[in-house]
């Protein structure tokens, strides 16, 4: 609780990237608007993650592009001028955040417990967010809404897409029959699946009666990796990577009857459209980084691998401990196809 700020009436939230971690923080948002109908919300956000929540009911965005260096902080500094919030949620531990934090004049400045507060962030706060036993992010992030005295439950979000979004969904893949996404790519090449294992799982949807749309971003590997999946497929697959932007991908993903994906923003998109999502994990713990909605679905060979490299279970380790190496391909196709059939099971 804040204590001499029962009520806060305004509220900084900083949590600049990435596209996961802003999507486990929007539900936070909402619980903290649903419980303070009056407050001023305030979000510092990256570009990138701004032009997916931009629009977001009752939020004012403040976007800080970090590729402007210096100046993103002078930026900053300048906007912040005369401002004099209740309460600022230092919400990511990257030290550049929390040198950001220093432009926000705040009241009370909360941040993780000093255990979770790497990189010095515990410095840069006044108030610490009560210590969490093996939390998944999300649940992290709820934390920051009980210190200001919000009672949470469980996460449902109101994302900001419109109905154009949708109408260009109907417009670009065919209605003839359901789809199921693939986004193939995550941010590192390491956490990526194999294109032949992706392909294998394309023909067996392709095969159960689907059509099957590969999603991405623009960069040139998840285009590699696409062109990949494609050539080893037996069937045609419909390429939409680098063709949508983030709020089509969104509609995208709502209309689709499962999401496959490794770690990577799309499959916690697809958790805010309660799109079941199938994740592929062998890198971080998908207890804690996993699809929030869909851990049961989650393919993993992390604890195997966790194993190997550490000679010990993740449970005797520090909780989110990564592990290294070429390790995805540790998953096989038979595993992706039995979660495939578990959450396509045949209508009666």
């Amino acid at each position: 609780m804040l204590g001499q700020i029962p009520t806060p009436k305004s509220l900084c939230i900083l949590r600049l990237s990435a596209i996961g971690d802003v999507c486990h923080a929007v539900t936070m948002v909402q619980q903290i608007q649903a419980y303070y109908p009056e407050i001023r919300i305030t979000w510092v956000i990256g570009k990138v993650e701004h032009m997916l929540l931009k629009g977001l009911d009752g939020v004012e965005f403040i976007v800080f592009d970090k590729s402007n260096g210096f100046q993103a902080y002078k930026d900053l500094y300048r906007t912040m001028r005369g401002r004099d919030f209740d309460a600022l949620l230092h919400m990511q531990i990257a030290i550049r955040s929390s040198f950001a934090s220093l432009c926000i004049p705040a009241k009370i400045k909360v941040g993780f417990d000093k255990e979770r507060a790497k990189e010095g962030q515990w410095l840069f706060s006044n108030k610490k967010v009560n210590a969490q036993n093996e939390p998944h992010v999300l649940e992290g992030f709820m934390a920051f809404a009980n210190a200001i005295g919000v009672p949470t439950s469980p996460p449902t979000w109101q994302m900001p897409f419109s109905d154009e979004d949708r109408d260009w969904v109907k417009s670009n893949i065919s209605q003839d029959k359901p789809y199921v996404v693939i986004s193939a790519a995550a941010s590192k090449a390491e956490r990526n699946w194999n294109a032949k294992g992706y392909a294998q799982a394309a023909d067996h949807l392709i095969n159960k009666g689907y059509h099957v749309v590969l999603c991405g971003g623009p960069v040139d590997l998840e285009k590699l990796l696409a062109a990949e999946i494609e050539c080893n497929t037996k069937n045609e697959l419909q390429n939409l990577v680098g063709k949508t932007n983030l709020k089509q991908l969104l509609a995208v993903l709502e209309g689709a009857k499962l999401v496959i994906a490794p770690d990577t923003g799309p499959a916690h998109m697809a958790t805010t459209v309660d799109t079941p999502v199938i994740g592929l994990y062998a890198h971080s713990n998908p207890k804690r980084t996993g699809p929030y909605l869909s851990q049961e679905y989650v393919v993993s060979v992390y604890e195997e691998c966790i194993l190997e490299q550490h000679n010990a279970l993740s449970c005797d380790l520090p909780w989110g401990i990564r592990t290294k190496g070429e390790l995805m391909k540790k998953i096989t196709i038979e595993m992706v196809l039995e979660q495939i059939n578990n959450v396509l099971k045949p209508t009666e």
